[in-house]
């Protein structure tokens, strides 16, 4: 009878014990959800990973294209995907407002202000490094970020628009006159044609290669950057039907040499291999799926 009661305190001790590690991991996995961002929480965050999505991509598409919060979580990071999206670049009061609203992310989660990364895909990572620019510059706000990385981003627009009057003109297919139309109507009303006024487009670009002009970056000169691509010429061209000098790829390459030779000294410009694909599993390189989620974590956590 002794052994019974005893094999009977035993087993209830770790079913709840069991329970309740559980629902601290639970608790732990649950996010924080807001209009601005998805917010996910280690115990003790040792760093935090704030994450911009493409045009039209919302924290729900981030996190599906990019599931790093497993892996965030165990090494102590915590990770926000934001809502903030449908933007290439970013105006004055557009940078004001951003940086106070992760500021009340920081302060009301707790989170660490010593280390924070940056990363954005496609016009994300435009994103990514304006505000991290802006940020480096403006000391008030204490949030000048450790990194910051992109992922096939379109980081020269002046380029941009020229490439998408390309691509009008060329008529490859439906879908890219569709996406290079959308583009120009886009920049028209806002910035004008850069062959007549390039002005606009230096004020707001993370860089302009014709005139070697990356103002907005110039606060990021001692912070680490990584540029992520995967120029698969061959991809592009039968998808697409672009070359290899209208790939982001290739602009990517050009402000990675151009910071590189103003004595930037953090600068990485990865390339992958076969890395780029949907979520659904469709082969397409513009993806989240490029970068090496381990190897990203252990960038931002070393010394």
């Amino acid at each position: 009878m002794k052994n019974l009661l005893r094999n009977f305190i035993i087993v209830n001790i770790l079913f709840f014990t069991t329970c309740i590690f559980a629902q601290q991991d639970e608790m732990q996995e649950r996010p924080v959800e807001t209009e601005f961002s998805r917010l996910y929480k280690p115990e003790n965050p040792e760093a935090v990973l704030i994450l911009f999505g493409g045009f039209p991509e919302t924290a729900e598409n981030i996190e599906n294209g990019f599931p790093i919060t497993e892996s965030a979580l165990e090494n102590n990071v915590a990770v926000s995907y934001l809502n903030y999206n449908r933007k290439l670049w970013l105006e004055e009061s557009d940078k004001s407002q951003l940086a106070n609203n992760i500021k009340e992310m920081i302060n009301t989660n707790d989170l660490p202000s010593d280390k924070i990364y940056f990363g954005g895909m496609s016009s994300g990572g435009n994103i990514a490094l304006l505000i991290g620019n802006y940020l480096s510059q403006n000391a008030e706000y204490d949030l000048s970020p450790s990194g910051v990385f992109v992922i096939d981003s379109p980081v020269d627009i002046a380029a941009l628009y020229r490439i998408a009057e390309q691509n009008i003109e060329r008529n490859f297919s439906q879908a890219s006159v569709g996406e290079s139309s959308f583009m120009l109507n886009y920049f028209k009303p806002q910035l004008g044609n850069p062959d007549e006024e390039i002005e606009p487009y230096e004020k707001r670009a993370p860089f302009t290669f014709e005139t070697k002009n990356a103002q907005n970056l110039e606060n990021l000169k001692n912070t680490k950057l990584r540029f992520y691509t995967e120029p698969d010429k061959t991809w592009w061209k039968e998808n697409m039907g672009i070359d290899y000098e209208q790939m982001n790829a290739f602009h990517l390459k050009r402000l990675s040499n151009y910071l590189t030779s103003q004595d930037f000294k953090k600068i990485e410009y990865i390339t992958t291999e076969d890395k780029g694909y949907r979520a659904n599993g469709e082969r397409n390189p513009h993806s989240w799926s490029i970068v090496d989620k381990e190897d990203l974590l252990q960038w931002m956590l070393e010394e």
